[in-house]
């Protein structure tokens, strides 16, 4: 297929990447250009304008939030090709993925949100979890693309917002694993029991689980850089899980708990590490770490907005 490809971050790169390995033509274009470098060595089309990749038998975009979206994406659609299928894989709030699907319909476009879930590893490895939502015949249409790309994927109904709301929601339930590992790990620490020794026991037993495991074993060696799934953006995720909740008058108290480690760990500043960083507010709470010296309110939010193609994702 003639595929555009806008957003070529971490995660963005290596889906587009293995779009190419599979003899797909791809035109791509990112804010910077090293990653559009490396694509064009293995065969991939540049261009100068996310116009130019804003055509074809479809175009996939991967940017970083909200913001990095409307800025993008929202130009684009005045001029578009009739019929153009547009598949948007970023983490977006669910009221800008119901607004993007009808402002697509009304410029006579179809719009499908495919939310995946997977660390850089398993995008590059084709081994991603896909939710997928929007028009069931631009769906068919995607999916040997997202055979491509990862291991199976969720139809979730017609309404796209729908895989932005899957999508959210695990996200938290994410962070909220991590928080607990992080919490238990501190607390078995303060009688002496290593971290690395009390996660094998739940890691290899009833928590077997990938998320479980790969970030028990970074909490366990404190192994936070380079990030996976960098801790600003999960903190980004939980602020739209708990605007969605709010919406629909869904409490999540747990989820505020969440939300409340992230934002401390990201004043601490460890916002652009991995997620696994949220082991440390337990650590410092429980008397196990030093604390670090605060960083400002205004630091600690220019972490927090990362620019467009710059995402990682869980």
């Amino acid at each position: 297929m003639d595929i555009g490809f806008i957003g070529l971050g971490t995660m963005g790169s290596r889906i587009a990447e293995n779009l190419v390995k599979k003899g797909h033509q791809l035109r791509v274009w990112n804010r910077s250009r090293p990653p559009v470098d490396a694509l064009a060595r293995l065969g991939a089309t540049p261009v100068s304008t996310a116009r130019e990749a804003f055509s074809g038998d479809a175009v996939f975009s991967m940017l970083a939030d909200d913001a990095a979206v409307r800025a993008v994406i929202d130009p684009l659609l005045d001029g578009a090709p009739k019929g153009l299928v547009h598949v948007n894989m970023a983490t977006i709030s669910v009221a800008l993925a119901r607004d993007l699907a009808a402002r697509h319909r009304d410029h006579g476009l179809f719009y499908v949100s495919a939310t995946v879930f997977g660390r850089p590893e398993l995008a590059a490895a084709a081994k991603l979890t896909i939710v997928a939502a929007g028009d069931p015949g631009a769906v068919a249409h995607l999916q040997p693309l997202f055979d491509v790309i990862g291991q199976r994927t969720y139809p979730m109904g017609t309404q796209p917002e729908r895989a932005n709301v899957v999508k959210l929601a695990g996200n938290f339930m994410l962070g909220a694993a991590v928080e607990a590992m992080a919490e238990a790990s501190a607390m078995a620490s303060r009688y002496g029991i290593a971290p690395g020794d009390f996660l094998k026991v739940l890691t290899e037993g009833v928590f077997s689980a990938p998320a479980y495991v790969t970030y028990g074993e970074a909490i366990a060696k404190e192994r936070y850089d380079p990030p996976g799934f960098r801790l600003s953006l999960t903190l980004k995720d939980l602020r739209l899980a708990l605007t969605a909740a709010d919406e629909v008058t869904a409490p999540m108290p747990l989820a505020d708990v969440v939300y409340e480690s992230l934002l401390e760990a990201a004043a601490r500043g460890d916002g652009d590490r991995d997620l696994a960083a949220l082991a440390r507010v337990s650590k410092r709470r429980a008397g196990l770490e030093e604390e670090a010296p605060a960083v400002s309110p205004a630091a600690s939010q220019r972490r927090e907005e990362p620019s467009p193609g710059e995402e990682l994702r869980a």
